[in-house]
């Protein structure tokens, strides 16, 4: 079944891709034309999702004054409002949980471009989250996570230079609330969250390796046109 509900990151302030980012938020920024967030939102409203609820700091106004209230793709865009600073991953997708329903939701990096089809996820009842990942790409050569029988794992301890996991996380995954557990309103990154499902055994993954891009960098921008 497809999630009815998502959720875009888009409160980063893309500090990497100054000046354009002083005055753009990055998700705004245009690949062949089209605002990098607006790909993501058609492609949910092709997967059926009703509402899609986007975290904003860095000139959030802009965001809201772009995508307005979803109605133009036939969905439903909810705001969260971080202020001036952005709680990261963790914190700002924990203070978005009411919104997202009590089924799993799927998470989207707004700076990412790829033709990855969300409806392939699917979550297996004792995950607590199946997140895509891609081949490393040259800016991140040390990778994430390793990949094994669909189970995501971590690097091990005091593992020799050059052991670095296979795989990058792609920023797109479909997430229960029970990731959240315990974790209080604030600032506070998802990886160790990832980890602990990790060590529990609850961190699913699946390999992508069609079209995908993090875009990092004016260069990387640049290349996608």
């Amino acid at each position: 079944m497809s999630p009815r509900c998502a959720m875009i990151l888009a409160a980063g302030r893309g500090e990497r891709m100054r000046p354009l980012t002083d005055a753009l938020p990055k998700p705004l920024a245009e690949v062949r034309g089209k605002p990098l967030i607006v790909y993501h939102l058609e492609k949910l409203a092709r997967l059926g999702v009703d509402t899609v609820v986007i975290n904003l700091a860095w000139l959030g106004q802009c965001v809201r004054e772009t995508l307005g209230d979803g109605s133009r793709w036939g969905l439903g865009i909810r705001y969260s409002d971080e202020g001036a600073e952005a709680l990261e991953a963790g914190g700002g997708i924990l203070r978005a949980l009411p919104w997202l329903g009590g089924e799993p939701f799927l998470v989207v990096n707004g700076d990412v471009f790829t033709q990855f089809d969300f409806g392939q996820l699917a979550l297996a009842p004792e995950a607590l989250a199946q997140l895509v990942v891609v081949p490393n790409p040259p800016h991140h050569a040390q990778g994430d996570f390793g990949l094994h029988d669909g189970r995501l794992t971590a690097p091990a301890p005091g593992a020799p230079p050059g052991t670095a996991p296979a795989w990058t996380y792609a920023g797109i995954g479909l997430y229960r609330a029970e990731l959240f557990e315990g974790c209080k309103p604030g600032r506070f990154a998802l990886l160790p969250l990832l980890q602990r499902a990790i060590e529990a055994q609850r961190l699913l993954g699946q390999l992508y390796t069609g079209a995908w891009a993090d875009v990092y960098s004016m260069e990387q921008l640049a290349a996608l046109q």
